[in-house]
């Protein structure tokens, strides 16, 4: 006969099946705290010790996957990530405000050949024009535009960085790192370029009026803006030149700025970055900026050039095709090139140093080194 089960039985079972829940919940628990924090889990190893012996059948965890976020000597947390964010934002923000002299003088070369056929002759005659004051149009909607893209710009690089590398795993997140890099900065600066639209539009068309025709003034330029918008597109008329200019210009600057780097920690450096001073890896982090730059320059300047033209009023309601086939294609390539070059390659530099100083200063450490090989399994 079948003994029916007592209630001393029911209450056994209950209580057994009840304990292997919390030891399974509990287990699970510590597993999540291990992977931080490299602690061996001694709840799980009792769980395996007893299902071993028959005790209790629970099943066995696998262990979490590889985590790109916490694989770094600072775990990469969402504090963490808006630290980069507030930092890109200072870096984008004060360089392109300081520099806007230079950036007046290469659009109005970009627009105009003829009248500003070079960097020094653009600038005399812009000043004897319109006056020293000339020279600082359009810096408030530069600060402004370049603020919020390099929130989005350096933040979001270092997210994505992670999040394609957790995909990838960690032997290809380290095989094929510079696809990483890639794809990355060129997400990033998807998001980073709707948010600029609006005030790069707005610093265009203030740069590039003719001395009288526009309004210089932050806010009557961008109400200007608004009540033309049939004819300048505003706010985002001019986003699909700028992800033309800027993503290939974001992916080189940040491809061969971590190439860069690995390159002098591999082969000039060869110490643990750690071992070298901060004025030391600060100054690796200005040069591979600057070397970099030179590349984004040249990567990105036909689109640039295009993003200035679209600006002036006699090509309102032309197709980007027509503009550049009157405009000449060589022009495009090679008008407004060398400022250019002395303009990026000194901002790209001095954006990566202010970058990386505000990381030091945070205990964030900078940015890049050489890479540590990871042996295959």
């Amino acid at each position: 006969k079948t003994k029916t089960p007592t209630k001393m039985n029911r209450a056994a079972v209950g209580l057994v099946s009840g304990s292997a829940l919390c030891l399974g919940a509990a287990a699970n628990h510590f597993d999540a705290f291990s992977q931080e924090t490299k602690v061996a889990n001694p709840i799980a190893s009792i769980r395996l010790a007893a299902q071993n012996q028959g005790a209790v059948s629970v099943p066995v965890p696998q262990a979490k996957e590889w985590d790109a976020r916490y694989s770094h000597p600072i775990p990469h947390t969402n504090e963490y990530y808006a630290k980069c964010m507030l930092g890109g934002s200072m870096s984008c923000g004060l360089t392109h405000a300081i520099i806007t002299p230079l950036d007046v003088t290469k659009c109005n070369m970009q627009v105009n050949p003829a009248k500003y056929p070079g960097l020094f002759a653009g600038i005399r005659t812009i000043m004897a024009e319109e006056g020293a004051a000339a020279l600082l149009k359009g810096w408030a909607p530069t600060l402004l535009g370049y603020s919020a893209q390099g929130l989005f710009k350096f933040g979001l690089y270092e997210f994505f960085k992670d999040y394609y590398s957790t995909l990838a795993g960690e032997e290809n997140a380290y095989e094929y790192r510079g696809f990483i890099y890639l794809a990355g900065s060129a997400s990033a600066e998807f998001f980073a370029d709707i948010a600029l639209c609006p005030m790069e539009m707005v610093k265009v068309k203030v740069q590039t009026s003719p001395p009288g025709t526009f309004p210089t003034g932050l806010g009557a330029a961008v109400a200007k803006m608004s009540e033309m918008r049939a004819e300048t597109r505003f706010p985002f008329g001019s986003v699909v030149p700028l992800w033309s200019r800027q993503i290939p210009y974001t992916m080189a600057k940040f491809y061969f700025f971590e190439k860069v780097v690995e390159a002098f920690y591999t082969h000039v450096f060869t110490q643990p970055k750690e071992s070298y001073g901060k004025g030391t890896q600060l100054g690796v982090t200005f040069a591979s900026g600057y070397l970099a730059g030179i590349i984004c320059a040249i990567v990105s300047h036909p689109a640039d050039t295009m993003v200035s033209l679209l600006g002036k009023a006699e090509n309102k309601g032309k197709s980007i095709g027509t503009i550049a086939g009157e405009f000449g294609y060589s022009n495009l390539i090679i008008k407004g090139l060398g400022p250019r070059i002395l303009m990026i390659g000194t901002l790209t530099g001095l954006q990566w140093w202010i970058y990386d100083t505000f990381k030091s200063v945070m205990g964030m450490g900078t940015t890049g080194g050489a890479p540590k090989k990871v042996e295959k399994k």
